[in-house]
């Protein structure tokens, strides 16, 4: 089984010339997924796919049920995710079409997200210090500079509630924590990878200055911006997913660490799911 998924965000959702071998409907004891999850080949590897926001765009940010899409990817045996995501940049030189490998995440949600898998009786706390696989996010850099991509490595990706962008006062708090890029999804999804043990990293696509820049940005515009990212982002990964299987990463799971209340104190479904997730 293959280890290796995408999580296509705004603009991106599906993978161009990936042979479809199945759709799998998972159903998760979180719920169910964004969309099935799309099983397909590229050079006679397999891959996952899932579509963040359902393909046709049908789920706003906050709606996400991250635990689920987490959740099944690792059922499938997904253990490396690349996730893609449209953002504002925060940075002058952070210009729209560019890509940023963000490293760290501000969460700046509204509490509406359910951001762990643990509690009713399950006690666990993973580190969260370094969200981002640093091996994983040096291969999405080889492999863009492979392809002459202008990607800037490293930084801070600051999530916000959603769906409405930000005020004009909000924009210049967020440049004000040193922020790099502003977007609505990666948290908790990248918390909850970090809980199964999935090595994750963001391929993060620039759309426009958000609302800080003197530059009135029209969702039309954004939309035309989205459509030549989504051209740039299908060329990397059609690049990056095989050599990723043909040269596996190495990462350490850090959640065999954090999951502190016994097995004999868990009920049976709890046992099988804590079991899917430290696989």
């Amino acid at each position: 089984m293959a280890n290796v998924g995408v999580i296509g965000g705004s603009g991106v959702y599906s993978l161009d010339e990936i042979e479809l071998v199945r759709e799998h409907e998972v159903v998760t004891p979180f719920g169910k997924p964004s969309d099935n999850i799309i099983e397909g080949k590229l050079k006679g590897h397999t891959f996952f796919f899932l579509a963040r926001h359902a393909r046709g765009h049908k789920i706003l940010p906050h709606e996400v049920n991250y635990r689920a899409n987490i959740y099944a990817l690792k059922s499938l045996g997904v253990d490396v995710v690349v996730s893609v995501s449209a953002v504002g940049s925060l940075k002058e030189e952070h210009a729209p079409t560019d890509f940023v490998l963000p490293s760290q995440f501000i969460d700046w949600t509204k509490g509406k997200r359910e951001r762990t898998f643990f509690g009713d009786g399950v006690v666990a706390h993973i580190s969260c210090a370094y969200p981002v696989e640093k091996v994983l996010q040096d291969r999405i850099k080889e492999h863009s500079d492979k392809l002459s991509l202008q990607a800037h490595q490293g930084g801070t990706y600051l999530c916000i509630e959603g769906p409405q962008f930000s005020s004009r006062a909000e924009s210049e708090l967020y440049r004000s924590f040193g922020a790099d890029v502003i977007g609505m999804t990666n948290v908790p999804e990248s918390y909850l990878a970090k809980e199964a043990g999935i090595a994750y990293a963001t391929i993060a696509m620039v759309t426009d200055y958000d609302c800080w820049k003197e530059e009135h940005c029209t969702v039309e515009e954004i939309m035309k911006v989205m459509g030549q990212n989504n051209e740039k982002a299908q060329k990397l990964i059609l690049s990056l997913l095989p050599d990723l299987v043909e040269r596996p990463i190495e990462f350490e799971k850090e959640n065999r660490f954090g999951v502190m209340t016994p097995k004999e104190l868990m009920t049976n479904e709890q046992q099988e799911w804590v079991e899917v997730l430290l696989k």
